[in-house]
């Protein structure tokens, strides 16, 4: 029997870690067993060319490729009627009736895959007896007896799931970790509130399938939803990491930053060199009545004092959620304040989804929710906000990750959150660039050619601003870019202070602008400084300095 275990990734670069799971467990009993990746962008009939000669394939399924994942089962059973699909997942683990029902569809692990998927590979065709598994009998009626059954994770003693990888290959991929499943939560947009039992791997194996990916890997991301639960398991994490750590590697986490004990806090002061860590917080909303109506706690005054205190050590990736419930406009507009004021190197404004089985899709009706019923079930309107205003979020959500996210103006921003609502900033920006050009369709001249003229069009008398705006420009290019916007000093004077202070002007180019005493508030190392000097290599990124 020829068995695939398959899966559509988001992206090429990216790992799935279920399916080279469930094939470690279970390859040894079975033969025929095999697994492979693909992505979303390929087409269906591609996919579908490669799996129709088997006899059963299994499609782990999310959020994100259940729409092409079915287009390739449909296909999958058309090319080859005699096929079996099974499907497991996340997105097929609730609310699965129309699912089970379509035709092409033959079976639906529910929950945890590795017991249900172990009892279906060693008894099949017989599967009656498979707990957690959705079927269709001889009379295709579905069936399906749910069954409490709880993998022991020290099952998992001594196996690496990335064993079966090209380990050159690793290098140029995200590869995923997890040394714990369940979360300690309950937030009722979340799928992993639905299991509050926090479970360990064993200790060992942690350990030995870390240092394999770090020794042969270099963006290693843990699946954990909780990573700083336990303080003593955390800082030994760390220094494992710390102590075998291979430069140009990247760790990333997601934490709980209101809970982080002041021993981590100390041990990553001490030890954790700057770059190597990232944490990803989900703030989700400052709105407190917002947080509990979604049964969830957060203390942002403790979140935002551990981000100060880590910011220059740790990279940070903040989440915020628009559309909770009594989460109005203004609401979201201090939420978004308050967390950019944090200045994250990555700020992520999410739009809620009634994702199957969370307890804000059972009880969307009475907050006068409406969402999208396909995937990725965005809200669409609520009691709190209306149709146009998600949409006018949507255009400062894009302007955010243009000009914030991608670093293209992050002076220019700072500035304008100190002096101006960067709420009410971004909003029209994004308005007006929607307006002149493609969001997904763009030039980086454009970026700068619609912040430069929104910024004459609205802010025509704030100096400071443009010259803010026209050193982000320059800072963003390797090779010196075209004169544009605020000129720099005159031509002779620009000569004078490179001969003066002897800049190489043979190796390097150079762009010299006059910076004020606002303009050096947001670079550092410039304060006795009147000229900001950018330095282009031509094959790096630029770097700046000052000189008088």
């Amino acid at each position: 029997m020829k068995v695939l275990l398959t899966t559509l990734n988001a992206k090429y670069i990216h790992l799935n870690l279920a399916i080279r799971l469930l094939y470690s467990l279970n390859k040894d009993r079975h033969q025929g067993l095999s697994f492979k990746e693909f992505t979303i962008k390929e087409s269906p009939e591609s996919i579908a060319q490669f799996c129709k000669d088997f006899d059963i394939v299994t499609f782990s399924c999310y959020i994100w490729n259940i729409t092409p994942t079915m287009a390739v089962a449909k296909l999958l059973k058309e090319i080859n009627p005699e096929i079996k699909i099974l499907l497991g997942g996340p997105e097929v683990s609730y609310e699965y009736d129309d699912i089970i029902n379509k035709p092409f569809v033959d079976y639906i692990i529910v929950g945890e895959g590795e017991i249900p998927m172990e009892n279906f590979l060693n008894n099949y065709p017989e599967v009656s007896n498979v707990p957690n598994l959705v079927h269709k009998n001889a009379n295709n009626e579905v069936v399906f007896i749910p069954q409490s059954v709880t993998f022991d994770l020290k099952n998992y003693a001594g196996i690496n799931p990335y064993q079966f990888d090209d380990p050159a290959e690793l290098k140029n991929k995200v590869c995923y970790i997890e040394t714990s499943r369940g979360c300690p939560y309950k937030c009722e947009f979340c799928l992993a509130s639905l299991d509050n039992k926090v479970r360990y791997l064993p200790i060992e194996t942690i350990k030995s399938n870390l240092l394999y990916l770090i020794n042969h890997g270099r963006v290693i991301k843990f699946l954990d939803r909780t990573f700083n639960v336990k303080r003593d398991f955390t800082i030994d994490m760390f220094s494992f990491i710390l102590e075998h750590h291979k430069p140009g590697n990247i760790y990333q986490f997601e934490i709980t930053a209101d809970i982080v004990h002041p021993d981590i806090v100390k041990y990553i002061r001490e030890n954790v060199p700057p770059g190597v860590f990232r944490f990803e917080i989900g703030i989700q909303t400052v709105n407190q009545k917002a947080n509990l109506e979604v049964s969830r706690k957060q203390n942002f005054d403790k979140t935002a004092a551990v981000i100060k205190q880590l910011d220059d050590i740790i990279e940070m990736h903040l989440d915020l959620i628009v559309g909770l419930p009594l989460d109005e406009w203004e609401d979201i507009k201090f939420s978004f304040e308050s967390v950019f004021a944090l200045h994250p190197s990555e700020l992520q404004l999410g739009f809620l989804k009634f994702l199957r089985g969370t307890p804000v899709r059972d009880k969307h009706e009475k907050y006068g929710y409406e969402f999208d019923p396909n995937p990725p079930y965005q809200i669409i309107k609520s009691n709190f906000l209306s149709a146009y205003q998600l949409e006018q979020i949507v255009l400062l959500e894009e302007a955010l990750e243009v000009y914030w996210n991608k670093k293209r103006a992050v002076h220019t921003l700072k500035y304008v959150a100190d002096k101006y609502s960067v709420f009410d900033f971004l909003h029209q920006l994004g308005v007006y660039f929607n307006s002149k050009y493609d969001f997904h369709h763009h030039t980086l001249f454009d970026v700068y050619d619609a912040l430069n003229n929104f910024i004459l069009e609205n802010y025509q008398e704030d100096v400071n601003l443009q010259l803010l705006m026209t050193i982000d420009y320059q800072l963003n290019y390797k090779v010196k870019p075209q004169q544009r916007y605020l000129p720099e000093i005159d031509k002779s004077l620009k000569s004078e202070l490179i001969l003066n202070h002897k800049l190489d002007h043979h190796q390097y180019r150079f762009v010299i602008m006059e910076c004020n005493d606002v303009c050096k508030s947001y670079f550092k190392n410039l304060e006795e400084n009147k000229y900001l000097v950018v330095q282009y290599s031509g094959t790096d990124k630029p770097n700046y300095f000052g000189v008088n």
